[in-house]
């Protein structure tokens, strides 16, 4: 496994300009520092100033779940970096619940603003550049998309409208050299300790996941940072539309 902080060890991003959402800890923070590792210069996001962006990156906060706190990150990326050749959705999340019945209607607005419309927002003010410069990467993160859970029964349809909003998004740009491609993360160790390792539990039982991956492991924050680093660099540079499910083997494939 790359090493965090390291990239790719070659600095094949060098000159690149990256924004990533949700990158002040777990899964968002490695893709910070494999992006920087590699040589880009990276702008990244939280809601809050209560987490620390790894060290050498910028850091804008801002609420994604409206289009004005968007448009605000949008103009934000482009006056700092001075363009975005490289974008990373990795903001996302839900509250779980018991009965998937009794879910208010504003927690599937939220879980539908915050998982999907905030990157369909983002990258309808972003891509236009890359679209313009015929060159550019874009990378959603769709953590549980592949399996339903009751317990998230808004959070995993947004994801999974996500990747097939993703999937046509590649189809829309690839005549102007702009790649989307989605990167889909089974159980992964995160700051989120306990509570996240029971919460994979329940998710795994739900949707017919092993309890344990074949791989024998949860996967690492790095596992999934190094799937987003090839995506974003050339040596994926006939890749597009794709969905790279990181998980150890883990969610049965049809």
């Amino acid at each position: 496994m790359t090493s965090a902080g390291n990239g790719s060890g070659t600095r094949e991003l060098e000159g690149k300009r990256a924004l990533v959402t949700g990158g002040s800890r777990g899964i968002g923070a490695a893709i910070v520092r494999q992006l920087m590792g590699a040589g880009a210069q990276v702008l990244t996001t939280a809601k809050t100033t209560k987490y620390t962006p790894p060290e050498g990156a910028d850091f804008v906060m801002a609420d994604v779940r409206t289009p004005a706190g968007v448009a605000a990150l949008a103009e934000t990326a482009l006056d700092r970096l001075g363009g975005v050749d490289i974008l990373v959705h990795n903001v996302g999340g839900a509250r779980p619940h018991t009965d998937g019945l009794a879910i208010p209607e504003e927690e599937w607005q939220d879980a539908l603003n915050l998982n999907l419309l905030a990157s369909v927002r983002l990258n309808a003010l972003l891509a236009p550049g890359m679209r313009e410069r015929r060159t550019g990467a874009i990378v959603h993160i769709s953590t549980a998309a592949l399996g339903p859970s009751p317990q998230f029964l808004h959070y995993g349809p947004a994801k999974a409208a996500l990747e097939n909003y993703s999937r046509g998004l590649a189809t829309t740009l690839a005549p102007f050299g702009v790649r989307v491609n989605t990167v889909s993360p089974g159980r992964t160790t995160t700051p989120g300790g306990v509570a996240t390792r029971e919460l994979w539990a329940q998710v795994a039982e739900a949707s017919g996941a092993t309890a344990t991956t074949p791989l024998g492991r949860d996967g690492q924050p790095d596992d999934v940072a190094n799937a987003v680093l090839f995506l974003v660099s050339d040596r994926a540079a006939w890749v597009t539309g794709s969905n790279l499910v990181v998980d150890g083997g883990e969610y049965p494939r049809a």
